[in-house]
């Protein structure tokens, strides 16, 4: 275990098949905010609301396995996996209550990982995903289909994928410093996860969400700022892709804190 300046505290943890995972721990205080990143990045892309949240909170950030600092033990990154690394730092850190953040496929992942962690769970926040208009492949050659350009050529088809993610009106050096972040991501690690996340989304997410619903908030992009939230758990932050809170932090920041505020009560 190790400082890493700010008053954070990074160390490793072992997940339920032994994969190691480099977390990091900032603040104090209840509940404990934890941060899981999207498909194929790492916790580098939360540090706008590590800086702000750590003041009020305990932050956590982690990297789940294949990612970013983390290693890995396993052949299939499949949601229930990492959300067993979510898991584990939860139970190392030893959090009686947690507010599960989770960006684009972390929400899926923290879904599994609450139901691993239980009554300590009192929020799951998505943030762009669930309740978004991208259309997941349904079936197994529709999903095969979505992923070959990816066994293809990984980088350059999700540098593709990737810069169609952020609206017209997006600043350049902002997207080109949000996509070098991916540059490092195995593309094993990659096109597992993928189909691990589509079929997820297409046996899982209906049933998995309708359980948690009364602790289920999301934070989501209006790219065009005319888009409606689908229910009264989902706030919307105008003129943004899906990169909402690297984009537009101050924005997600306010959002987040009023679900915290909500769910703390």
């Amino acid at each position: 275990m190790e400082s890493n300046g700010k008053h954070s505290i990074t160390a490793t943890v072992e997940s339920a098949d032994g994969s190691p995972i480099v977390y990091g721990v900032r603040g104090h205080g209840e509940p404990a905010i934890v941060f899981v990143h999207c498909w194929t990045c790492n916790h580098s892309f939360w540090d706008p609301q590590l800086d702000y949240f750590a003041s009020h909170y305990q932050v956590v950030w982690l990297d789940l396995a294949g990612h970013g600092k983390s290693g890995s033990h396993r052949q299939q990154y499949t949601m229930a996996a990492f959300g067993q690394d979510v898991a584990a730092v939860v139970n190392r850190i030893g959090a009686k209550k947690v507010i599960l953040v989770g960006h684009s496929m972390g929400g899926p992942v923290i879904v599994e990982a609450a139901k691993l962690l239980g009554d300590r769970v009192i929020g799951i926040v998505g943030v762009d995903t669930f309740y978004t208009p991208f259309e997941y492949p349904t079936n197994q050659e529709a999903i095969a289909q979505f992923v070959e350009p990816f066994e293809t050529d990984f980088h350059a088809t999700s540098d593709k994928l990737l810069r169609s993610m952020f609206t017209p009106q997006a600043d350049p050096a902002v997207v080109d410093a949000i996509i070098a972040k991916f540059s490092s991501a195995d593309p094993k690690v990659g096109i597992s996860a993928m189909y691990q996340l589509f079929d997820w989304n297409a046996h899982q997410a209906s049933s998995d969400l309708a359980h948690f619903a009364d602790i289920l908030y999301n934070i989501n992009a209006s790219p065009t700022g005319k888009e409606s939230p689908a229910n009264a758990h989902v706030t919307m932050i105008p003129g943004v892709g899906h990169f909402v809170a690297q984009v537009k932090p101050a924005e997600f920041n306010k959002a987040l804190e009023a679900i915290i505020e909500t769910v703390t009560k």
